[in-house]
């Protein structure tokens, strides 16, 4: 297998890993939003960082409905969609590659 295919099938499971990580970030920032937390702590600070410029333009196409945010929900699906179309178009580029 060249190493070219390598290097892009390595791009495709380290892209599929940040953003299965990301989508649990999203979860965590849902969870954490409901019980009120201290806004200047470090953990809060770094997932409303990693979140906010996601779940923010969201929010401006669908505000909270009945005091419920929908934000998360469609920003993980957003990623799954992400997951779907992106992660195998690498997986065929790196095989014909090979």
């Amino acid at each position: 297998m060249p190493v070219m295919a390598k290097v892009v099938i390595a791009l495709a499971k380290t892209l599929d890993l940040v953003l299965r990580i990301y989508i649990w970030i999203i979860i965590i920032g849902a969870i954490i939003s409901w019980v009120n937390p201290d806004p200047y702590h470090p953990v809060v600070r770094t997932i409303n960082r990693l979140t906010e410029p996601v779940l923010k333009p969201i929010r401006r196409i669908i505000p909270p409905i009945g005091g419920l945010d929908f934000s998360p929900v469609v920003a993980i699906f957003l990623v799954y969609l992400i997951q779907i179309l992106v992660i195998p178009l690498l997986y065929r580029l790196a095989f014909s590659l090979t």
